[in-house]
């Protein structure tokens, strides 16, 4: 989980490098694209597959996959050639990720499982700090390919770990898998995520309506094939099942309103409150560090609270943190927006948590590969129709202004970010870029309230296996 949980910030840190050294700028956002492209399509994919033929193979082709890609990615000769390797990349952490958290839903009962989701929730907040320390020290020591390299190492440790200590005892099954029904899923997914990452793009129009049709088609061809199909890829009946269905709605829903977080959160703190980049940064960590301490007392709290109250705990704080985003002015200290930032992550850890272990307690072991994967998918779309939708909003108000409000272009904004204090009429562009910001922050807080207004509609589970992790089939402790 380390692995994936640093590659977006370790990366980041290094992108400037890189593309100094390979070319082809106007090709910069599509490094990131490609690993969350190949990895959201997929991972419903190798969530069913784990629940045909294991936990085991499925999580250590995984490793293999995206270890193929680490290194691939590292021998990159040109900007095209690194978004391929990194697309090889998310296809093995689309089966990491999901799998991954399967395995400690079998192991684990409830009590014990809330526990061990803090600590990987602590993971992914340990490697949001350390990954631009690491990449900044690896671009200053030696070649940026060490970026990706270093997974090398890790990755074989974690593949020997499970090779030597994860035993399963999978009865053979005579179902077969739909591998055209899988393929045609991942296609539609992959269409559906390009037309929304190039919809908010200059130029991108044409691109994000042709993926549309690309979607459209394949998505009807996916909805014929699964109805002839003898063993469906995608169980419509366990997606619409009200425990999976309402806590994959609100994830959905979170990933929407944190990722119009890190997205604008910087911009507003650089570019509106004219502080430093590490001001900004600090303000963004704070609610990564919240995250893991959020899901840690979640897990504690399960067996005194119950799921579904910590789930909407953490519902209720997600739209408490997302009010000190729209009292932010010009004036408002940054402070401020690190107090929201900490907020909204613990509601985050509180959430997030409680919706993993409650969607995996409403489902035996065949099916809880598919589900947990359903949630994963659920929250990295969320992240993607989040930063559509609320770049739309930040976009439109950039080029109509408003009352008393000039329009500004994209140009002016950039400049007035990267040299505070030279700009000829610096004092309009940041009252307009803050007008924008102001609304974007105003959907973020909508967004949050949505995701209350869900997680009311979570039922409580009771599940007779909740208690019993030794029993399970499939795997031994």
């Amino acid at each position: 989980m380390a692995m994936i949980a640093i590659e977006a910030t370790i990366v980041s840190t290094a992108m400037p490098q890189i593309a100094g050294q390979l070319g082809d700028l106007h090709l910069y956002s599509w490094v990131f694209s490609a690993f969350l492209l190949a990895q959201t399509a997929t991972t419903v994919v190798f969530g069913k597959l784990a629940d045909v033929y294991g936990r085991k193979p499925v999580l250590l082709i995984g490793i293999a996959v995206f270890l193929l890609g680490s290194v691939m990615c590292g021998l990159a000769w040109s900007m095209p050639t690194l978004i391929a390797f990194r697309l090889v990349q998310g296809l093995g952490a689309g089966a990491i990720q999901p799998v991954a958290l399967t395995v400690v839903g079998d192991l684990y009962s409830i009590e014990e499982r809330g526990k061990i989701q803090g600590y990987l929730a602590s993971v992914w907040g340990i490697s949001s700090v350390v990954g631009p320390f690491a990449g900044a020290l690896i671009i200053q020591q030696v070649s940026w390919a060490w970026i990706f390299w270093i997974n090398v190492p890790i990755g074989l440790a974690a593949a020997a770990g499970f090779v030597a200590y994860l035993h399963e005892s999978v009865p053979p099954k005579s179902q077969s898998v739909d591998y055209a029904g899988a393929a045609l899923f991942a296609v539609a997914v992959a269409a559906l995520m390009i037309s929304l990452t190039e919809a908010g793009t200059e130029g991108g129009g044409a691109i994000a309506l042709g993926a549309l049709v690309v979607c459209i088609i394949t998505a009807l061809l996916f909805i014929l094939q699964e109805k002839r199909a003898s063993t469906p890829m995608l169980d419509v009946a366990l997606w619409r099942r009200r425990p999976i269905a309402t806590a994959n709605i609100a994830t959905l829903l979170s990933g929407m309103s944190i990722i119009g977080l890190t997205t604008f959160l910087p911009m507003y703190v650089q570019g509106v409150l004219g502080q430093s980049p590490l001001v900004a940064g600090f303000t963004l960590t704070a609610m990564v560090l919240g995250w893991p301490i959020g899901a840690t007392l979640a897990a504690r709290n399960f067996a005194r609270f119950g799921l579904r109250p910590t789930l909407l705990f953490g519902a209720t704080l997600l739209p408490l943190g997302a009010i000190g985003f729209v009292l932010l002015n010009p004036s408002t200290s940054p402070q401020v927006a690190a107090i929201g930032s900490v907020v909204m992550g613990l509601g985050m850890g509180f959430l997030s948590t409680a919706a993993i272990v409650i969607i995996q307690s409403s489902v035996e072991w065949g099916e809880r590969g598919a589900a947990t994967a359903s949630n994963i998918f659920a929250r990295n779309l969320g992240s993607t129709l989040g930063a559509t939708a609320l770049g739309a909003v930040f976009n439109i108000s950039l080029a109509t202004g408003g009352r008393g409000i000039v329009p500004v272009d994209f140009d002016t904004i950039r400049q007035l970010l990267e040299r505070p204090g030279t700009l000829v009429g610096e004092a309009s562009a940041r009252l307009a870029l803050g007008h924008s910001l102001h609304l974007t922050f105003w959907g973020v807080f909508v967004v949050s309230v949505l995701t209350f207004v869900t997680a009311l509609m979570v039922p409580r589970v009771h599940h007779p296996i909740a208690s019993s992790a030794v029993s399970r089939p499939g795997l031994e402790r």
